[in-house]
């Protein structure tokens, strides 16, 4: 296994492809102060690698899996089924001219007692999937829920600036 750094929040990738997209995600995170754990694990490819990283997953220090995959998009689902700990799904667009509808559908539809928490497709999932990662560990820790108080309000402040400039203020 390769050694990584405690990390509460681990970014998987099924292809190093996935970075350009990912790297919204891992950008995000460390906007809160948490430099996450990123590895490239494919469900498909290096199926004992990802069961193996599930199941240490939380003796290692991690609390949240991200799991991001494009085409079949079975990452996710192959990591939930591994552990008990939350795993947020970005389905990715592939070149499969569906614009990432399949990954969507393989991420969130999952069998009952299998959940993987599915965000939109693309960038704006990854950015997404890093914000809800925050919300979880926020609800204990009190330093991350402040800087998610502050980062809410940043983004209500540019929404007002934006619209008072569009109204001529």
């Amino acid at each position: 296994m390769v050694s990584e750094k405690t990390s509460p929040v681990a970014v998987v990738m099924g292809s190093d492809s996935d970075k350009a997209v990912m790297q919204n995600c891992i950008d995000m995170l460390k906007g809160f102060g948490i430099e996450p754990t990123v590895r490239i694990i494919s469900a498909h490819r290096t199926p004992a690698m990802a069961a193996e990283f599930a199941e240490t997953a939380a003796e290692r220090g991690l609390k949240v899996i991200i799991a991001a995959a494009g085409m079949a998009a079975h990452l996710a689902g192959a990591l939930a089924a591994k552990t008990t700990l939350p795993v947020i799904g970005v389905p990715l667009i592939s070149g499969s001219g569906l614009e990432g509808i399949d990954a969507l559908l393989s991420t969130v539809q999952m069998p009952g007692g299998v959940p993987v928490a599915t965000v939109a497709v693309g960038k704006p999932g990854a950015k997404n999937a890093a914000v809800l990662a925050v919300q979880i560990l926020a609800l204990s820790d009190e330093g991350l829920a402040k800087k998610l108080a502050e980062f809410k309000k940043a983004q209500q402040k540019k929404v007002v600036e934006k619209d008072s400039a569009l109204q001529g203020n």
